[in-house]
């Protein structure tokens, strides 16, 4: 039974790599990467798959029974990169795709759920078994903005008291080794979120107390928000994206009480300081 894994580089995906290899033989996971020898240190099996080159993909899925579909990370192309990956999945015979979605795909309204509940019906339409993992925000995210936070004597956003049940990235990579290795979660769908949700004012204010320094959050209206994101660097286009992100966080789309999360995971989830303090 062998287990593909997409994006197996990327960020989540390394984890998602590690936390496998906790439950199964090494030689039952495949990475499936565009560079594999950036793959080396895995210690899996990595093969080149490129969500681009449709017809490649079907010589790489061989073999595997069990796929792990980690949502791309180019916006605007996931709904096609995507359906090229189910297309040759369903080429070769996999059993089973898990895919990793958005939170509340089907209600949320940041710009990301299209392309994700997009993907979702191409999988529910494929005649493969499929589960599905609707994550929801990593809190690297925003811990990922500390150090400019604290360069600059603030943290900023436009997320106002909106609430965010993030986890951090390692919950959903175990949340996705669990269910992947386990045939009982096919079928279902899961809204994964942290335990515990928290405001950019309490983010602001952990960060304030770890440092010992006065970081006030300072919210802004959506296009300062994004002409600042400009103006540190950032593509105007991911910049207004980002700040249209927080303005769903206002609408509490970041938001979940469920704790489906902790339940696949039969702990609780990573709370926000030791993110915090990891990122510090």
């Amino acid at each position: 039974m062998k287990i593909g894994v997409t994006g197996a580089t990327g960020q989540l995906g390394n984890f998602v790599v590690a936390e496998l290899k906790k439950r199964v033989a090494s030689e039952d996971i495949v990475a499936l990467v565009r560079t594999p020898e950036k793959a080396a240190e895995l210690g899996v099996e990595a093969r080149e798959f490129n969500y681009d080159k449709p017809e490649t993909l079907a010589e790489s899925l061989k073999g595997i029974d069990h796929l792990l579909l980690i949502s791309g990370s180019e916006v605007g192309k996931r709904k096609e990169q995507h359906t090229n990956v189910v297309n040759a999945a369903k080429e070769v015979g996999i059993q089973w795709i898990v895919y990793t979605s958005l939170l509340h795909a089907d209600t949320s309204s940041l710009s990301l759920a299209d392309e994700h509940l997009a993907t979702e019906a191409v999988l529910k339409s494929s005649g493969i078994d499929y589960t599905i993992l609707r994550n929801g925000w990593y809190t690297e995210n925003y811990t990922g903005s500390i150090a400019g936070a604290l360069q600059a004597g603030a943290f900023i956003g436009s997320a106002g008291e909106g609430k965010v049940s993030s986890a951090a990235r390692i919950d959903y990579a175990e949340a996705a080794a669990i269910v992947i290795t386990d045939t009982s979660y096919k079928g279902k769908v899961f809204e994964l979120a942290g335990d515990e949700y928290y405001t950019l004012n309490d983010l602001a204010a952990e960060i304030s107390k770890q440092t010992g320094k006065d970081i006030p959050y300072n919210n802004l209206p959506e296009k300062d928000y994004a002409e600042i994101l400009k103006s540190v660097g950032l593509p105007e286009g991911l910049a207004y994206a980002i700040a249209g992100w927080d303005v769903g966080a206002s609408k509490d789309d970041l938001y979940d009480d469920s704790k489906q999360l902790s339940a696949l995971l039969g702990r609780k989830t990573t709370p926000l300081s030791e993110t915090v303090k990891a990122a510090l």
